[in-house]
């Protein structure tokens, strides 16, 4: 596919600017159409990214010949039933993570994709940031084995706000949300699967129906181990925080910046062609449309960190 990409992308709150932000730097692709419940902040935002279709029904977008592809980042509960549907319509897409709340809905997006053969891919950002990738490279060229991940995900909400501190429609999730991205991680910088996962949770919320902290343990077939601590009580820096402790060194990760274990800065600016790892997903999602692959982050190599997801539900007793 030598032709300008046309993408429609569902979701116009903090995320979805992340993206098209991301868009921007890449040639080659274009946004038609932007999807979100409430027309007028829709508009809104197509009127600053000149996009020209704007809708509050995703079949819309679907129904336009010129869409090649689809980024969804709608509410989680959304999120396989609406990547099947772009499937069904022929749309290669890419579904922010969780790719579901649910492990069979996540199975019958991977049976589509398999039926289809079109790109399926979730927006697992930690295995594109610059700073999770120069540790990947280090894995890969024997020169570094993680012996303990140490990993903290650690927001203060009280209340359902999104980034942008914007009221919400959906509930976010410790688990099936936040836990997802280090558990696939972790399997996908050991190169080796979870063998075993242990998780305990805190006292539910009486209002938001969910845990506020949480506590997993994983081990992979490799031996190497995993420690994670969830909380939305917690009031201080906000995000996660990787702490890779390993046999030749320790390196931090916060999102797209590395340290050494001693907190000195490692440049990383040279690892891939930008900083932003939401770019890079993106650029790695167009790229396997063009070059008619399989992309990193597929479907089918996520569906591991669900099945464990699933597993850790059923010990909280979900």
């Amino acid at each position: 596919m030598s032709k300008t990409i046309k993408v429609a992308l569902a979701g116009a709150g903090a995320f979805g600017i992340k993206h098209l932000d991301g868009i921007k730097n890449i040639d080659g692709v274009e946004v038609v159409s932007l999807i979100s419940r409430d027309l007028a902040k829709t508009q809104e935002v197509a009127d600053k990214y000149g996009i020209q279709h704007v809708t509050t029904d995703l079949a819309d977008s679907l129904a336009l010949p010129e869409v090649d592809a689809v980024i969804l980042c709608t509410p989680t509960q959304m999120h396989a039933s609406q990547a099947i549907a772009c499937m069904k319509a022929g749309k290669h897409v890419q579904v922010e993570i969780p790719m579901c709340d649910i492990l069979k809905e996540g199975e019958e997006v991977l049976k589509v994709q398999k039926e289809t053969g079109l790109v399926a891919m979730v927006g697992h950002t930690r295995r594109f940031n610059p700073s999770h990738q120069w540790v990947h490279k280090k894995i890969t060229a024997g020169e570094f084995n993680i012996q303990q991940m140490d990993v903290q995900t650690y927001f203060f909400r009280r209340t359902n706000m999104n980034a942008l501190g914007q009221p919400r429609s959906w509930t976010d999730h410790l688990l099936w949300h936040h836990a997802a991205h280090t558990v696939d991680l972790f399997a996908y910088q050991c190169g080796s699967p979870i063998v075993q996962a242990n998780a305990i949770q805190g006292p539910i919320h009486p209002t938001l129906g969910i845990a506020m902290d949480m506590s997993i343990q994983l081990k992979a077939a490799n031996g190497a181990i995993c420690t994670l601590s969830l909380s939305f009580n917690n009031d201080g820096p906000l995000g996660t925080f990787f702490r890779y402790i390993g046999d030749t060194g320790t390196y931090i990760a916060r999102y797209d910046d590395l340290f050494n274990g001693k907190e000195e800065k490692i440049d990383v600016s040279k690892v891939d062609v930008s900083m932003n790892g939401i770019e890079l997903q993106d650029r790695e999602f167009f790229a396997a449309i063009r070059e008619g692959r399989e992309p990193n982050s597929s479907a089918a190599q996520v569906l591991p960190c669900y099945q464990v997801l699933h597993q850790l539900e059923q010990q909280l007793g979900g």
